[in-house]
């Protein structure tokens, strides 16, 4: 079984997650698509930031109507900092039968040589790619920590760009501020996860 890895901190999961990873299972040769939410870093704690169970049943409740698309709080029981190279290599453990591989904006293609074990993990596993449009933000976020230029890694065996998929400029720093400003996001999140954010009274200051 081919089984597709998106990672994120998901605080909160969005239109944006979902429609790129029911793309991915959906239009490529992945069966299932796993959300990995990632914990929070104890070193690096953010105010903003859903306590780890919080985020996990947000995203269970995303997705729970959908067969091909998962949950995985895998990293929650390892060591942190994560490094993906460490997930990938105790899923192949726990699960010898399957084969993982990797989902990921093509902003974190451009750092993807700043991973640890990166050439590892492209010998190892497929990278599927999709577009993405970055907000000013997030552009100097990458900028800081320093772009690989597209063609050093686009031309890999490895490396599938899924091009067709959609691209969407949402993101969930922006969905915390309008939270937090009273704007009204129903459209920018499922009922399930609007419903769960709105009685929990999350991301109002």
């Amino acid at each position: 079984m081919n089984i597709g890895l998106y990672f994120g901190t998901f605080n909160p999961i969005h239109i944006g997650h979902l429609v790129i990873s029911n793309f991915m299972a959906e239009y490529t040769d992945l069966d299932q698509v796993w959300l990995v939410v990632t914990p929070q870093n104890p070193l690096k704690k953010k105010k903003s930031l859903l306590e780890d169970y919080h985020r996990l049943a947000i995203v269970q409740v995303a997705v729970e109507d959908n067969d091909q698309l998962r949950v995985s709080d895998i990293e929650f029981k390892m060591p942190r900092p994560s490094y993906t190279s460490d997930t990938l290599a105790y899923l192949k453990e726990k699960h010898e039968n399957y084969s993982f591989h990797l989902i990921m904006g093509e902003d974190n293609l451009r750092t993807f040589h700043k991973w640890k074990n990166f050439e590892r993990i492209l010998e190892q596993h497929k990278l599927y790619v999709y577009p993405r449009v970055l907000t000013i933000q997030e552009e100097q976020e990458v900028e800081q920590i320093g772009y690989l230029p597209d063609n050093q890694l686009r031309s890999h065996k490895n490396v599938i760009f899924c091009d067709d998929a959609p691209v969407m400029k949402v993101s969930s720093s922006f969905i915390r501020q309008a939270i937090n400003e009273g704007k009204d996001v129903r459209y920018l999140l499922t009922d399930p996860v609007h419903k769960y954010i709105d009685e929990m009274n999350f991301y109002r200051s």
